[in-house]
């Protein structure tokens, strides 16, 4: 008797869940080219036609690795919720600092971490695909929400100039780790609560002293303007 289409479909969806945890903790602990497939498939327990079976080839799993280790870093539907929530603009870069960095201080630290800091020391072509499908359309959210907070528009490169401050000590929590020589390792014995808000407040202060220099060059670009207004009006009297 044939088994029910649902079964089947549950059973691929676990061996090929069985396969990912496998690779992840597999690339995470040794790196992409010297973890061979074989090695995957014996953790997995499967054979190794599982793999391309499921992910097409060793270059479809390392991606999807990838794309499962960005979306349990930081969840795109999570994020969407939070930049549309009706919390205050300086509410919603609150939690989701205090989101990456309860993600970077966990211990042990999860697979996900480890193999994106991997692929991030030492790239490969991999890299710029997770950007292009899972960075960027996070950091269009993030960008929104920045722009709430400075009145900066989403386009401006100033915004971009934003973003990057405020995100990269958390990335640098993220993919430094706490084995990380020099000053992480200090960062890394505080508790959570007081590196997330620290980053909070620096990030606010930063943002609302950028806020305020945007809003005055805008005013001296609109000044000429209205001078040379006023200067052509005698003129015509």
């Amino acid at each position: 008797m044939n088994r029910p289409r649902r079964e089947l479909r549950s059973d691929g969806e676990a061996t090929r869940t069985r396969i990912l945890e496998a690779a992840g903790e597999l690339f995470a602990a040794s790196g992409y080219a010297e973890t061979p497939n074989k090695a995957i498939a014996a953790r997995a327990q499967v054979d190794l036609a599982s793999i391309n079976y499921h992910f097409g080839n060793r270059s479809g799993l390392y991606q999807a690795v990838l794309v499962e280790a960005h979306g349990r870093l930081l969840g795109i539907a999570d994020l969407r919720q939070l930049v549309g929530s009706e919390s205050s603009p300086a509410s919603k870069l609150r939690v989701l600092i205090e989101q990456l960095v309860d993600v970077a201080t966990r211990e042990p630290q999860a697979w996900q971490l480890r193999v994106l800091a991997r692929e991030v020391l030492a790239p490969t072509s991999h890299l710029q695909i997770l950007f292009q499908d899972e960075a960027l359309p996070k950091m269009v959210l993030v960008k929104r929400m920045l722009s709430e907070i400075t009145n900066i528009p989403a386009d401006d490169p100033a915004l971009t100039r934003c973003l990057l401050s405020v995100i990269a000590p958390c990335l640098m929590l993220l993919v430094g780790g706490r084995t990380f020589p020099g000053p992480l390792m200090e960062i890394f014995q505080m508790p959570p609560q007081t590196i997330a808000r620290h980053l909070y407040h620096f990030a606010l202060g930063g943002l609302g002293s950028i806020k305020s220099e945007y809003k005055q060059q805008a005013r001296t670009r609109e000044r000429p303007q209205g001078a040379s207004k006023a200067r052509r009006r005698p003129q015509g009297e």
